[in-house]
């Protein structure tokens, strides 16, 4: 009995051993595992990276040759520094602090000693490397664009850091991942895989050939191609618009959400980002205080919404039943609060829902914002039925799209009043200005372009995006298509767009019209406050802007935001208006506007002493 345990235990000793050899060896070899092998030496073989193409299948990002001089620690052999440097074009003491980095990494895997060396620069290196054991050269490619526009969308891609490297075992020092954009939204799909050749070494350092016969290594695997929502043409010509302004502008197609435009100006052109001097370009841009082109507005700029703001509050009135579209409210030139006058530009008179969007009273407004909330017992009440309301159009939180990052605007609640007036000592009256789109209401540029697909759409939409198509294959992802419900019902949406529709036949925007288009829009003029010396003083108001076209059948809707664009048709209704003619018809039939559009800035406005310093444009900013 105890020779039958005793053997038993063997047995079993054994399978557990032999099973344990066959999974290391079958399904858990990484080649960073074989590297801690001093014996073994790994050539990597990088693939190129998906190319990245426009909605039409036009090309915006592809590929160009580069190399890297790479350096293996425990190989390096006395050399001739100084030689060594100036074939590099560095100096020694870059030499020694880029070798002793390497090694901290590891003495027994590749380092990037010198990243990015140009062809005429490697035709010149290639034959003079052999001098130098532990030294050569990595050829990988680098991005080439084909477009000046949408650094902000397209991102960059740059060399791994410590945190990438600890966060991710895939990479090695010296290789490149996606920094910003869609670049690193899509940086497993874009970079494919790279292919790994492992060498045997003898005892004297010397390669004697494949390890284990080449069994081990792998090819590289090509990075997939993507197909983006953009459409080239469209993103283009509203950067030439945005020349010497600051602001952001979103087009979204109302029907898929996917983004058409998205543009951020100041802006850049995506070519600086590469190269080896992306690094000083990188930094310029960066901290570029005063024109901010890498801080992009169109997902992180919060304005007031201004006027637009007024359709969602006439929405949530008709939705709770406290107005209809006939209701009437006259108008004095304004509104009381107390003993207060709070102005209007209407002109004055009776006003019903729809002159009351189309002349854009605030009057109007102000009285439909009190009726909301006197429909309940409490504030309280009335204030999270309210919220309820402008957070079911995609406000006051992250959309959720595929763009890395961006601000959630503000749509604020109680407790955000309880905070600043104490419990149950607010009313309406108190935030009557969140009822035309001011007060502590605030929504980023790609919020209210979702805001406006929504009223397209007659009551949902779908979370903007940027990807279309992964390689051959449509995208399936359940939050870009399917549809996001508003909590307004569908038969309220007809009276305001036909206020919308109305502010181009009758309101103000009434010299925005295009022949042959019928748009649906709202002007959005945006007080605009700032502290200098301590005193709150108003500065240039901001220009807004949304609409949407044809109002009967929409294939695009969108917002624009111009900082200190006085009132909303002047600039941003025009940008607006501008860019829906040239994404339906093709081409600009207006001429006259789209030149003084493409010619006039307000580099006098951010020129002016609160601004802190003179407006500038520099060599690298558009």
């Amino acid at each position: 009995m105890k020779k039958f345990l005793l053997s038993s235990i063997i047995i079993i000793i054994g399978i557990t051993f032999i099973g344990r050899l066959s999974y290391l060896q079958v399904f858990s070899f990484s080649p960073n595992q074989i590297l801690e092998d001093t014996a073994v030496k790994a050539i990597y073989d990088y693939p190129e990276r998906g190319y990245i193409y426009d909605r039409n299948g036009e090309l915006m990002v592809a590929n160009q040759p580069a190399y890297d001089v790479m350096v293996i620690p425990r190989e390096v052999e006395p050399l001739d520094t100084m030689e060594f440097c100036s074939l590099l074009g560095i100096n020694k003491e870059q030499f020694i602090l880029k070798l002793k980095k390497a090694k901290v990494y590891s003495p027994r895997l590749p380092s990037v000693l010198v990243p990015q060396l140009s062809k005429e620069d490697y035709a010149g290196l290639q034959e003079k490397m052999r001098k130098y054991e532990g030294f050569y050269i990595q050829k990988r490619s680098l991005r080439d664009y084909v477009t000046h526009s949408a650094a902000n969308v397209l991102g960059y891609i740059s060399e791994v850091n410590d945190s990438d490297l600890a966060k991710n075992t895939y990479y090695i020092a010296g290789e490149l991942t996606g920094r910003t954009g869609i670049e690193k939204q899509y940086e497993s799909i874009l970079r494919g895989k790279k292919g790994v050749q492992l060498i045997q070494k003898d005892r004297f350092n010397r390669d004697i050939g494949p390890y284990k016969e080449g069994t081990l290594d792998t090819l590289p695997k090509q990075g997939k191609d993507i197909r983006i929502t953009l459409d080239k043409v469209l993103q283009e010509y509203g950067e030439k618009l945005m020349h010497g302004k600051r602001g952001g502008i979103v087009a979204i197609e109302p029907e898929s959400g996917e983004i058409l435009a998205m543009i951020s100006g100041p802006t850049y052109n995506p070519s600086l980002l590469v190269g080896r001097e992306r690094s000083k370009n990188y930094t310029k841009l960066y901290y570029d205080s005063i024109a901010k082109p890498t801080w992009d507005r169109s997902i992180l700029a919060q304005p007031s919404p201004g006027s637009p703001f007024k359709t969602l509050n006439a929405l949530v009135a008709l939705q709770e039943g406290v107005m209809t579209s006939d209701t009437k409210v006259r108008c004095y030139n304004g509104f009381y609060v107390g003993n207060i006058k709070r102005g209007c530009h209407c002109g004055g008179g009776l006003r019903d829902m729809n002159s009351g969007i189309y002349k854009s009273c605030n009057a109007y407004f102000a009285h439909t914002f009190r009726r909301i909330y006197d429909k309940y017992p409490t504030t309280d009440e009335g204030m999270d039925v309210w919220e309820k309301h402008m957070k079911s159009f995609g406000l006051g939180g992250y959309l959720g799209s595929d763009i890395y990052t961006g601000a959630p605007g503000r749509i604020p609640s109680k407790k955000y009043y309880d905070n600043v007036y104490g419990d149950g000592r607010w009313s309406s009256s108190f935030i009557i200005s969140n009822s035309i789109g001011q007060g502590e209401v605030a929504a980023t540029p790609i919020q209210l372009a979702n805001m406006t697909a929504a009223i397209a759409n007659r009551g949902y939409y779908y979370t903007p995006h940027v990807i279309k198509k992964i390689g051959d294959d449509d995208i399936d992802i359940p939050n870009f298509t399917q549809r996001k419900y508003t909590t307004i019902d569908k038969e309220h949406f007809e009276p305001i767009i036909e206020g919308m529709a109305n502010v181009y036949k009758h309101g103000t925007a009434n010299r925005l019209r295009i022949d042959g288009i019928d748009i649906a829009g709202k002007t959005g003029t945006v007080e605009n406050f700032t502290k200098i010396d301590s005193v709150r003083t108003q500065l240039t108001d901001h220009s807004v802007f949304v609409a949407f076209a044809p109002v009967d059948n929409p294939k695009i809707a969108i917002a624009v935001y111009i900082e200190n664009g006085y009132f909303g048709s002047r600039y941003a209704g025009h940008i607006a208006s501008l860019l829906i003619e040239k994404y339906l018809k093709g081409e600009i039939t207006r001429k006259d506007l789209e030149q003084r559009m493409l010619e006039k800035t307000l580099e006098h406005e951010y020129a002016k002493p609160y601004s802190g310093q003179p407006f500038k444009i520099n060599e690298y900013v558009w």
